[in-house]
């Protein structure tokens, strides 16, 4: 649609005012790193053309985002956005793009329509460097936009001068620029750091192009929230406050029955199909996947797991890198770990947890059980209080469960350890050995009735 457009996000500052030492790029919102909200915004306009320059964590940035290992840019020395921009024109140059679009880390709100609209109007404008402007009654620390008749510049906060400069008009730089690259290449090299913050700033760059000739494009944006950055623990707060409330109205259009919305948190990659109902409280963040009618009740968290359709997942429940086959049923109170499978119409009641570990069609483990790195067959019932003992302080090991056995109650089966198709175990039993199919195994002591002696009247 553009052409070869590149991108660059400006990702290398702390962000001191997040009080984290957490890279400010890589606070989560939603579950997801603030990031990739806006490297999912640029694609609309640059594809995979888009480059990342790094300094503060740097090494912990590029390792939230392997898949872009080739693309990063290191600023060693964080000398403002005009030295960052230096640092990778080199780069820019030899990929061979004609424009740039070069953009802040800190901006989740921004929508692909927003960058494709500015990048059309810049263009259309045949724009040697154009810039978003937004309009707001408190501009704070945002630079100003100042207009006159010999042109437009734009003025950092720390060197407004109204006398010099003029009232005020509450104009404000988004922090988002279209740059030709070739005019780039010729006035980069000529920032200068003379200012209050002794940094070298992209902003200075719209009234050098006025001044040798070029054409600016400031595009007002009105007072449109969505171009605002992150710069504070509150401001990350309400940032996230927007995504959410946007996710879960969207859901009321693709058929999904939301009760409770105000409490229910949805990631920017879960996929909820038509008919499912939530109840809110509950939180689904990261690749998690919803079918058809399936229920998600309150309390529950949820991430990067697999629901099948018609199952339900009922109250205070926590899945995390599960799937859950079709007409299950989780819960309440339970825990599926990594690497939980439960098949068709499986039942994991409360207070059991699953690891590692595939549940067959029509398993049934009622209550209070652990079943980690198990295999269980077809319609086996698994009884409250049973445990795969499955550690000895070094490894793991098996369990093995044939279709159709009973694992009676408050049984113990250290691993490694198979058990036959149709086999019984007695309740209160530790099974330390294989059990054949079709046999019962029981491994208890023998019980002993004493008579009490009563004491002297």
């Amino acid at each position: 649609m553009f052409g070869r457009v590149g991108g660059l996000v400006l990702a290398a500052g702390k962000g001191v005012r997040m009080h984290s030492e957490t890279p400010k790029v890589l606070r989560a919102i939603l579950g997801e790193p603030m990031l990739s909200y806006v490297l999912r915004a640029c694609a609309s306009v640059c594809e995979d053309r888009i480059h990342v320059v790094v300094g503060y964590g740097a090494d912990t940035v590029r390792q939230a985002f392997p898949e872009r290992e080739g693309r990063f840019v290191v600023q060693d020395r964080q000398l403002g956005t005009g030295h960052a921009l230096a640092t990778a024109l080199p780069v820019l140059v030899a990929a061979g793009y004609e424009h740039v679009l070069v953009l802040n880390g800190d901006m989740p709100l921004l929508s692909r329509e927003i960058l494709a609209g500015f990048v059309a109007e810049a263009m259309a404008q045949q724009a040697d460097v154009a810039f978003v402007s937004i309009e707001l009654d408190h501009p704070g620390s945002y630079g100003r936009v100042v207009r006159a008749s010999g042109g437009v510049s734009i003025v950092e906060a720390k060197d407004y001068d109204e006398s010099r400069h003029g009232a005020a008009s509450g104009e404000i730089n988004a922090g988002i620029y279209f740059l030709r690259l070739s005019v780039a290449q010729k006035l980069v090299p000529l920032l200068r750091n003379e200012n209050q913050s002794g940094e070298f700033y992209i902003t200075d760059l719209v009234e050098m192009t006025t001044q040798s000739g070029g054409v600016v494009a400031a595009i007002n944006r009105g007072r449109d929230a969505a171009l605002l950055g992150v710069n504070s623990p509150r401001e990350l707060s309400m940032a996230e406050e927007t995504l959410r409330a946007g996710l879960v109205d969207a859901l009321y259009d693709q058929g999904v029955l939301v009760r409770n919305p105000g409490q229910v948190r949805v990631g920017p990659r879960v996929a909820i199909a038509p008919g499912v109902e939530m109840t809110g409280p509950c939180e689904l963040y990261g690749d998690t996947a919803v079918g058809a009618k399936a229920k998600v009740g309150s309390h529950v968290w949820i991430r990067d797991s697999k629901l099948a359709q018609g199952c339900e997942i009922l109250p205070f429940s926590h899945l995390d890198e599960a799937q859950v086959g079709p007409l299950c049923k989780v819960g309440p109170f339970a825990r599926l770990r990594a690497g939980a499978v439960l098949c068709e119409d499986a039942r994991v009641g409360n207070f059991v947890e699953v690891k590692k570990s595939v549940l067959g069609r029509g398993v049934k483990a009622g209550h209070l059980t652990y079943l980690g790195d198990a295999e269980v067959g077809a319609g086996t019932n698994v009884g409250a209080g049973t445990i795969t003992c499955n550690y000895d302080g070094k490894n793991k090991h098996a369990t093995v469960i044939g279709e159709n056995a009973f694992i009676g109650s408050n049984t113990s089966l250290v691993a490694p350890v198979t058990i036959g198709a149709d086999a019984l175990i007695g309740a209160g039993s530790v099974i330390t050995h294989d059990v054949p199919d079709g046999a019962l195994a029981v491994a208890r002591g023998r019980q002993n009735n004493i008579v009490r002696k009563t004491p002297a009247s």
